[in-house]
């Protein structure tokens, strides 16, 4: 039987088991130094530097994985994983639109852009661990990240916005369903 052959609950449940959290660690960890930078440098270098965020969470959840054994880019199948990953290349094609929309000289949108678009990957991840953590995680990012845009005052801006992030990795890895070796932990203990 393949993969393409098998219920979606069966699809969910192997994505959930195939899946890890060293991307929202890696996100999380990335993102609370690109707020801790946000205090000490200028907008326009946090900015600037948000624009790479995706490019240093990838590599450093690899490392995570490795470090735990484990091979993320093993070979799979499962559509719900192919579709999360075009997620990923959807948000990358909206990164200009935060580029182009800081043209007006405020660097500070980027890095809105960069929180609130990099969090929409979390609405194909959830929907594919059945789990409404990750349509939470995106809404709430979104929603907060607007907020500290809004309301707190330079030269805290930056550092709210990537504080809001680190909240919404925080909240996802607290509440999201076991996913990897710990839903297998799990699924053996029940």
């Amino acid at each position: 039987m393949t993969m393409t052959d098998r219920s979606l609950a069966e699809l969910q449940a192997d994505f959930r088991a195939t899946s890890t959290n060293a991307m929202p660690i890696a996100g999380m960890v990335t993102w609370a130094a690109l707020g801790v930078a946000g205090a000490l440098l200028p907008e326009r270098t946090v900015a600037s530097a948000s624009l790479y965020i995706m490019a240093a969470i990838l590599p450093l959840a690899f490392l995570i994985d490795r470090a735990r054994g484990r091979n993320p880019f093993a070979k799979s199948d499962n559509p719900l994983l192919k579709l999360f990953l075009l997620g990923i290349i959807m948000v990358a094609l909206t990164i200009p639109l935060a580029v182009i929309g800081a043209q007006g000289g405020q660097p500070l949108l980027v890095l809105l852009g960069m929180a609130i678009l990099a969090g929409v990957v979390w609405i194909p991840f959830g929907w594919a661990a059945d789990d409404p953590t990750g349509t939470v995680h995106a809404v709430g990012r979104g929603i907060g990240c607007y907020l500290a845009y809004a309301l707190c005052p330079a030269p805290w801006t930056a550092s709210a916005i990537c504080a809001v992030v680190v909240v919404a990795y925080l909240y996802s890895l607290m509440v999201m369903r076991p996913v990897g070796r710990a839903a297998e932990g799990r699924a053996a203990t029940a």
